[in-house]
């Protein structure tokens, strides 16, 4: 064994240890423990700070959610993230608790909430428990058995119906006949109280290894009024009342009202059954006298209905938003109303996708599918700051640490009840538009490199047939996998298989090229060339791409993304161009590719006539602030029909990346391109915080040519691109020279700075 090995062992095993003996805290559970599903336990703690110091950072971690005050104050509004960062795993919140520290005695109290059961979102650990653990030198605050908790009698099993199987959430019934929150309060002495009981200091099953998590806590929105006139107090008539939210929105319902105590009020969202399965809802049965309550288990909805019984005064009703944590730094506009409004919908629909992991929708599973991800993670380098770029990395780590031993990998992860394959979503996802385009947009080469090998083993899990495309590695109905290629009908799967490898292996050339993997680059450039000519020779048949033994109508999801891939040259996009302006199969998912196609192809204009004509429904559906799974809602729905799916979304990349022209040259936006193509349009602008900056573009057609306002971080560089046709190009004033050598390839380079561009 060399020295370099051995330092490197040695590094390893002392940053293992550091992690599992840093931790001086035990996990503890109260006493009566029995882990039952949808348990709530109360804990509970004195303790004494001589010396209030400046940071004091707690190590945090539960199965599965808690809330926690601090004499008196919230100090987190829902931490914890589900379970887990690989199959065994947890995760761990890290918290500065210095700011609600007084000198002198201190309460500290945590509500624990035990999903009990597994999801498509959660992988439960099936044991109820915490850890707490805040090490400082000037005081030290541990959980072990000096500690006290209770399982909180007012919570318990709602009635029948339940959510569907895949929300590892339960229903929430709260009696506050039964308890109530004064343990939070900073008065309180839980004399009365048993002392914890202590289960081992980590690492230690069934939570293992605890993980940093790699996310903010949520962004707490506060309580705030509903949109309607909702005039207090009044007296409920036994009608149901509706809360009108601003948009689509993660809320948590509250009330505050005057009862004799024994009434049933009930709390759910109009989305309760919007993604086809039953959501969540709260039963709260009331107490004698004023009381209020807040719904701790979030749901999501354009309304929020109270079902209060006749004679109840109600005094007030409220709602608190929470949320991934992340600013809507995005923006867009342009001549025509409907495009605008396309975006405003799309971001709208990603952030309500977005908490634990990426969710295909809020209202029916909450789960990570990562072909939806593909399209969430490139609209949020356009629409949203770059903290949210921390999902996708949290996505990515993920994907490949829940990597199976035979190569494979799968999702929704993490999760409890799902270990089916969807190859073309695990292509997509560890490919060009999935991992190489969160690295291009953010320069992250560390998580690259983390999932480089997970990547690789993947594709060895591929083989090719005789004619040197895929062999088919499932059937329609194999217990392993899900062989799905979109919703809708005529969907040419085969194809559609072959054109997502080809962009895994572009995906993994491009990795091998950052971390300087010269062999395995080579591989897939040769791959790549060779099965290009065998997918032409094998699936190009009388002007269009089909696979061996489909027999449906031509598929237009499997013309398009055979061009953005770049298995089709040039010589074919007349033929593409024609089947795409009658074929009209792919879902909203698979829409953005068929439109990105038309604008690699020099076809805007067809192409925002197709995006408009296909999504106008839903878009000038005054009803819904997000965009639908399907076309429509109902029978004209897919899957479960939801009315917020963010894979619905990718109007909004296509809009800033190729109608506005802004996308990275070069990764994490230190140089990048500006070529708009209007399809038609009068004007549009766009832009964003990237990595780089605030990178901006507001393009405007003249009578002779365009007009450009552009906007370039002081450590970029924009490249500018003129078409041939252009006479004169002034910058800022000045008539550039137009014998520049960088002319004469229609590109201007342009430092940081703010620029005002004509030509004619």
């Amino acid at each position: 064994m060399t020295r370099k090995t051995l330092i490197a062992i040695s590094f390893l095993l002392i940053c293992m240890f550091s992690e599992a003996t840093n931790w001086k805290a035990e996990w503890i559970r109260a006493f009566e423990q029995q882990n039952a599903t949808n348990t709530w336990t109360a804990y509970h703690k004195t303790f004494e700070v001589d010396k209030l110091p400046k940071i004091a950072l707690a190590k945090i971690a539960c199965d599965s959610k808690y809330w926690m005050w601090i004499n008196g104050e919230m100090a987190v509004f829902e931490g914890q993230l589900k379970r887990g960062p690989t199959p065994t795993d947890t995760y761990y919140d890290e918290v500065d608790i210095a700011p609600f520290l007084k000198q002198g005695d201190n309460t500290i109290a945590i509500l624990v909430w035990y999903f009990g059961k597994d999801g498509f979102s959660h992988n439960s650990s099936g044991k109820s428990a915490l850890i707490f653990d805040c090490q400082n030198s000037d005081f030290e605050l541990i959980s072990n058995t000096s500690w006290k908790a209770t399982i909180h009698a007012a919570f318990g099993q709602a009635d029948y119906p339940f959510p569907n199987f895949r929300l590892p959430e339960s229903n929430i019934r709260y009696d506050a006949r039964r308890g109530n929150f004064d343990f939070t309060k900073p008065d309180f002495k839980a004399n009365g109280w048993p002392q914890v009981a202590s289960m081992g200091s980590p690492p230690i099953a069934p939570w293992n290894n605890l993980i940093l998590r790699p996310i903010p806590l949520w962004k707490d929105f506060g309580l705030s009024n509903y949109e309607n006139d909702l005039s207090f107090p009044f007296v409920s008539n036994g009608d149901t009342i509706i809360g009108k939210l601003p948009y689509n929105a993660q809320v948590t319902p509250y009330f505050k009202i005057e009862a004799d105590g024994g009434e049933e009020i009930i709390t759910l969202t109009d989305h309760y059954t919007g993604g086809g399965p039953l959501n969540v809802r709260s039963e709260y049965i009331a107490n004698r006298g004023i009381q209020e309550y807040e719904n701790l288990g979030w749901m999501n909805g354009h309304n929020v209905y109270y079902f209060i019984p006749k004679g109840v005064k109600v005094l007030d009703l409220k709602y608190r938003e929470t949320g991934y944590n992340t600013e809507f730094t995005g923006s867009f506009d342009c001549s025509d109303e409907f495009y605008t409004q396309l975006w405003t919908k799309a971001e709208r629909t990603l952030y309500v996708t977005m908490r634990d992991t990426y969710m295909d929708c809020p209202d029916r599973e909450r789960a990570q599918w990562w072909g939806d991800v593909v399209n969430e993670s490139g609209e949020t380098f356009y629409a949203l700051c770059p903290k949210s770029h921390l999902l996708t990395q949290k996505g990515m780590l993920e994907l490949i640490n829940w990597q199976r031993n035979d190569g494979t990998i799968f999702s929704p992860i993490p999760s409890g009840n799902w270990d089916k394959e969807l190859p073309g979503q695990m292509l997509a996802s560890i490919g060009f538009y999935g991992f190489w385009n969160y690295y291009w947009n953010t320069g992250d080469r560390e998580t690259i490199a983390k999932v480089y090998d997970g990547v690789k083993r993947y594709l060895d899990v591929w083989e090719l047939d005789e004619h040197g495309v895929l062999v088919k590695r499932m059937t329609e109905e194999d217990d392993k996998g899900w062989y799905w290629g979109d919703w809708g009908t005529n969907i040419d799967k085969d194809l559609l298989m072959n054109e997502w490898y080809y962009l895994a292996l572009k995906g993994y050339k491009h990795m091998s090229e950052l971390l300087s993997n010269k062999d395995q680059a080579k591989w897939a450039e040769n791959q790549m060339r060779e099965f290009k000519l065998a997918f032409n020779k094998t699936f190009w048949k009388d002007s269009q791409y089909r696979s061996y033994q489909y027999k449906g109508d031509t598929d237009d999801r499997g013309q398009a993304l055979a061009v953005v891939a770049g298995l089709a040259d040039s010589e074919k996009y007349n033929a593409i161009y024609k089947t795409l302006q009658t074929q009209e199969y792919a879902s909203p998912y698979m829409e953005k590719y068929v439109c990105e196609a038309l604008f690699i192809m020099g076809k805007s204009e067809y192409g925002l006539k197709r995006l408009k004509k296909r999504f106008q429904p839903m878009v000038s559906n005054k009803d819904y602030s997000t965009l639908f799974e399907g076309w429509g809602i109902g029978e004209d729905g897919f899957g479960g029909g939801s009315t917020n799916h963010a894979w619905s979304g990718g109007g909004l990349t296509i809009l800033a990346q190729y109608v506005c022209g802004l996308y990275p040259l070069e990764s994490a936006w230190k140089k990048f391109m500006v070529k708009p193509d209007l399809g038609g349009l009068e004007f549009a602008e766009t832009g964003n915080e990237t990595v780089a900056g605030k990178v901006s573009v507001k393009i405007a057609k003249t009578d002779t040519g365009l007009d450009i306002e552009l906007l370039v971080p002081s450590e970029s560089e924009a490249v500018v691109y003129i078409p041939e046709k252009a006479k004169s190009v002034i910058i800022n004033g000045v008539e550039v020279n137009s014998n520049m050598s960088v002319r004469a390839h229609k590109l201007f380079s342009l430092k940081g700075g703010e620029y005002k561009i004509c030509y004619r």
